[in-house]
């Protein structure tokens, strides 16, 4: 996938208030799933903060994120947890439906999509 021509995504869904309202679409969904909800902390906001930050950073916007907490290291960030197809496949789906619900042009939500079911495959751990 390469990056297009012009602004950033960042730039184009109009910055932060976008990423915040995806992330809370995201774990809107997580908070009732029963196969995700055990991975995480009984306190979302901790989680909910770090992934709004990646994403406003790998996006385009500042980067507050790596400042933070260093370099992203996804894998191995997420290595604790035993991630199978159904976590996997739970997670994306969420992902997915929050990102739909966003209003994106259908380039830019093609290209979302994309880079999230290669992240949910990349994070799995576990057969």
């Amino acid at each position: 996938m390469s990056a297009p021509e012009g602004p950033s995504l960042y730039e184009r869904v109009g910055g932060t208030p976008w990423f915040e309202a995806l992330t809370s679409r995201f774990y809107d969904g997580v908070e009732s799933d029963p196969v995700l909800r055990p991975l995480y902390p009984d306190d979302l906001a901790a989680a909910r903060a770090h992934l709004c930050g990646f994403l406003v950073q790998y996006w385009g916007g500042p980067a507050d994120y790596s400042a933070a907490r260093g370099h992203p290291r996804l894998r191995m960030r997420h290595m604790r947890f035993a991630i199978r197809a159904a976590e996997r496949d739970a997670w994306y789906g969420h992902m997915a439906a929050a990102v739909r619900a966003g209003g994106l042009s259908e380039t830019d939500e093609a290209d979302v999509l994309a880079y999230f079911a290669m992240a949910a495959d990349q994070l799995t751990n576990q057969l």
